[in-house]
């Protein structure tokens, strides 16, 4: 696979603000093997998610597909960490640099707002709960015009349910896993079925990387 040549495909449209989110899916519709997303995923799809994020002016993750990380790479646009609670390891490797944004709600801990302010770019929207619209529009509003969201789920319908999931990159992975594993999206029904438009379906071996953007 010629990830320069992919990457043609991969192509931010001129329309900004945009929001692009990468995910992993089983054939049935698993996005982990017994809590390891990793599982579900190879070398090539990997090196798509590095260069996805190359494209992107930010990237935005909830706080459970945080913890995955010890570090973020240098080469990478800043992270956006959406977290109501800012249960975060604020001392870790992903707060060094100082480029990292955080993304929480009024209730928050006071003390945990503070430190969190000490280590990050914070951002309050909304007051029991992150209103991520809000927050998506004040990322753009900073400059942040090409957004990528790896998830998790929760976020990602969150995310779709306030009107900013624009492009859904999906690679499937040709495998079935059953059990009681999560969708990409994890939430409440759209209040309207949200109907997309197949851009590509690039097989690489037996993965497939699908790209479905709205009409």
């Amino acid at each position: 696979m010629d990830i320069d040549e992919l990457l043609k495909r991969y192509a931010y449209p001129d329309r900004t603000p945009w929001l692009r989110a990468n995910m992993i899916a089983t054939l049935d519709g698993g996005i982990q093997y017994k809590g390891d997303t990793g599982a579900l995923g190879y070398p090539g799809d990997h090196a798509l998610m590095a260069a996805l994020r190359g494209l992107a002016d930010v990237v935005v993750m909830g706080a459970a597909t945080v913890r995955e990380y010890d570090s973020w790479p240098d080469d990478a646009p800043p992270l956006a960490i959406v977290s109501r609670s800012l249960d975060l390891d604020l001392d870790g490797g992903l707060f060094d640099g100082g480029r990292t944004i955080v993304i929480t709600c009024g209730s928050a801990s006071a003390d945990r707002l503070e430190r969190a302010r000490e280590r990050a770019d914070v951002l309050v929207a909304g007051e029991a709960s992150s209103d991520i619209g809000a927050a998506l529009d004040e990322l753009a509003r900073r400059g942040h015009q090409r957004l990528l969201c790896e998830g998790g789920p929760t976020l990602l319908a969150q995310v779709a349910a306030a009107g900013w999931l624009h492009d859904l990159c999906l690679t499937l992975s040709p495998m079935i896993i059953a059990g009681g594993a999560s969708r990409i999206l994890n939430g409440p029904d759209l209040d309207v079925p949200r109907r997309m438009r197949l851009m590509h379906a690039i097989p690489d071996g037996d993965y497939l990387f699908t790209r479905y953007t709205v009409e």
